[in-house]
């Protein structure tokens, strides 16, 4: 299959599943929450609109014009996919997809409903050809190379497993916002999609503001009041109340919103319902210091993306298809497995 009708396929993926009736749309999305109670309908409707964005038209073309994957000899490929979000490893399985591999998909035990159906519901009756590429296994066998995505502990048993092979292996990264105290009531809303959405799972989800020394918190905490619904959510509520009451015990100080907790850290991940902060006076400085923990940080949003490398706020959960994990070329990597 050329390049350019896989192409086509896709797109025609994408519009598939923009059209699939609404009805059909809630019961995939409460048969994936009744699997993973953080797969909310709201949560998996954004990340389709993420998918659909993939896959249009402009985005593929933009994309594929700076690779040469015309033609290749098709390899098996392993995927290990995460969890933590709604469909997070469809990137890779589009990238197995577009390059003319095929994928042999180890879905996360906490979402194995989603990525099926877009295979197999929506897919298939477009091209089976296509949809053939995709085997979902539950284990991982004859593969030629492996791209898997996990923690820093689970990293270490793929390392030991998957290291003869060619592959990816990511690990834990969190994102970090940096505030410069001209925010308006927009940009914290802004701030806040990057904070909450996906109550905070994802490696896109910002978990670390740093802040100007003697910074003032309150416009920030009265924006992000718009977001207090999702303490109706019963584990999100639940990591609330737990991290809550630790540092009330153990007398640490911080900020409450009562949904949102703030503390002061230098850590870059925190817990769910827990934001953490840090001051900084330089921004150089500030430039050095995150650089240095460039390897931990997945993306750096703030306002109108004056920090340099930043994107602006809100945009951390809206990737372009170029845009990787861990900024590791997966594409590349796949483009150039015919050779090996």
């Amino acid at each position: 299959m050329e390049l350019q009708q896989r192409k086509e396929i896709l797109v025609r993926w994408g519009a598939a599943i923009k059209e699939v009736d609404p009805e059909k749309r809630e019961d995939i999305a409460w048969r994936a929450a009744g699997q993973n109670a953080w797969f909310t309908p709201q949560s998996i409707g954004k990340a389709l609109e993420g998918v659909c964005h993939y896959l249009e038209a402009a985005q593929l073309d933009v994309w594929l014009e700076h690779y040469a994957i015309a033609t290749i000899q098709a390899k098996q490929v392993g995927l290990v996919l995460a969890g933590n979000i709604p469909m997070v490893g469809f990137h890779d399985l589009l990238c197995v997809l577009v390059s003319g591999h095929k994928a042999l998909v180890k879905l996360s035990s906490q979402d194995k409903v989603l990525l099926p159906w877009l295979v197999n519901d929506l897919l298939r009756p477009i091209n089976e050809e296509m949809a053939d590429q995709v085997a979902f296994v539950e284990r991982l066998e004859g593969m030629d190379a492996v791209i898997a995505t996990g923690s820093d502990n689970s990293s270490r048993y793929f390392d030991y497993y998957f290291g003869k092979y060619p592959h990816i292996i990511r690990r834990n990264r969190s994102s970090v916002a940096v505030i410069d105290g001209k925010e308006s009531e927009t940009d914290f809303l802004a701030l806040g999609h990057d904070i909450l959405d996906y109550f905070g799972l994802g490696c896109r989800n910002v978990s670390k503001l740093m802040v100007p020394e003697g910074y003032d918190f309150r416009p920030m905490l009265d924006a992000l009041m718009a977001y207090e619904g999702i303490i109706h959510h019963h584990k999100f509520s639940n990591n609330y109340d737990y991290h809550k009451s630790i540092y009330l015990v153990n007398k640490e100080p911080h900020l409450d919103t009562g949904f949102l907790l703030l503390r002061q850290s230098e850590e870059i991940v925190s817990p769910i319902s827990t934001v953490f902060y840090e001051h900084y006076t330089d921004t150089a400085a500030l430039s050095e210091k995150l650089k240095m923990q460039e390897d931990k940080i997945q993306v750096i949003t703030s306002r109108d993306a004056w920090f340099d490398g930043s994107l602006p706020f809100g945009e951390s959960q809206l990737p372009h298809v170029w845009d990787y994990a861990d900024g590791v070329d997966t594409l590349a990597f796949l483009s150039e497995l015919h050779k090996a």
